[in-house]
């Protein structure tokens, strides 16, 4: 036992024993140091990076060289939906500009992949020209020109030039052919005096023939809305779709505006209601505004 502690003082008091733990101590002193200021640096090319570009909004195309031009890859990472930007234009990347990296860095890129959306086009033939722009205008559709073909039916719908159900961009144009309101043949006007409103406005419809404007006049000779006198009445027949006007009683001392019958439209021969009237939100100024527009596009009618 005393050889053993003996051996072992001996060791731990040797010089030898110092100088390797003073060169070990040492060694790896260098060694860290090297790493740290020589090495890595090399490695990774510390003091030697590259600031990544801001490539937001710009088209993939443009974003790819100003990457390359920097000494970068690029890398899709993904594709979104983002109204605010063109398709195709870079809405994201990482790592983000400014940041610096080594060359060769990939750089990671979102672009936006919004394509126009598209819609039904709805059927809008035999309505009329007010209804059918309001049908297309809610569709996300565009009325286009509005010609005129010889009809009884003024302002209604004959044909539309995009078939109905097919699917389309939003914001395309439909052509409408709507009715000039005159016929090509000619009809007999019915005898409507002394007819009740309702009973004259469905006899000219049956007649092919249309309302125009209504007159009241007050007298207490006979009942309330019926007709005194209408016009054209000294022709026996007229042009399908032609406006006879009416001159219809009212109740002495009543408001002469004040109407208790329907009113038949001029265009379809529908019956105008207030639930008519309250179908859409629709300007009527905008509406007669429009229809005047393309009134002026009728041309001149050979019979007159």
């Amino acid at each position: 036992m005393t050889k053993i502690f003996r051996f072992f003082f001996d060791f731990i008091t040797d010089r030898k024993l110092y100088y390797l733990l003073a060169g070990l101590i040492l060694f790896g002193g260098v060694t860290l140091i090297a790493m740290d200021r020589v090495i890595m640096p090399a490695y990774t090319k510390y003091g030697h990076g590259i600031s990544v570009p801001d490539i937001s909004r710009m088209p993939l195309e443009e974003a790819k060289e100003r990457l390359e031009s920097r000494g970068l890859r690029y890398e899709l990472a993904a594709k979104r939906s983002n109204e605010a930007f063109p398709p195709d234009y870079v809405i994201d990347q990482t790592p983000k500009a400014g940041m610096i990296v080594k060359p060769q860095r990939k750089v990671y890129i979102t672009i936006n992949t919004l394509a126009t959306p598209t819609v039904s086009v709805p059927d809008v033939e035999n309505l009329s020209l007010r209804n059918a722009s309001i049908q297309l205008q809610n569709a996300g559709l565009q009325v286009g020109n509005v010609t005129h073909e010889s009809s009884p039916f003024r302002n209604s719908v004959l044909r539309q030039s995009v078939p109905s159900g097919r699917e389309v961009d939003q914001n395309t144009t439909v052509d409408l052919v709507v009715g000039d309101g005159l016929g090509s043949d000619m009809v007999d006007v019915p005898d409507i005096s002394n007819m009740h409103l309702t009973e004259a406005q469905n006899k000219l419809r049956e007649a092919g023939l249309r309302v125009g404007t209504i007159d009241f006049q007050p007298t207490d000779q006979v009942t309330p809305n019926t007709v005194l006198r209408y016009h054209p009445d000294d022709e026996p027949s007229v042009y399908e779709g032609t406006a006879i006007d009416l001159v219809v009683s009212v109740s002495a001392g009543e408001d002469e505006e004040e109407e208790t019958g329907p009113v038949i439209i001029d265009e379809s021969g529908e019956v105008e209601d207030d639930e008519f009237d309250q179908e859409d939100d629709f300007d009527p100024e905008e509406e007669d505004d429009f229809e005047d527009d393309q009134q002026d596009d009728l041309p001149p009618d050979p019979r007159e």
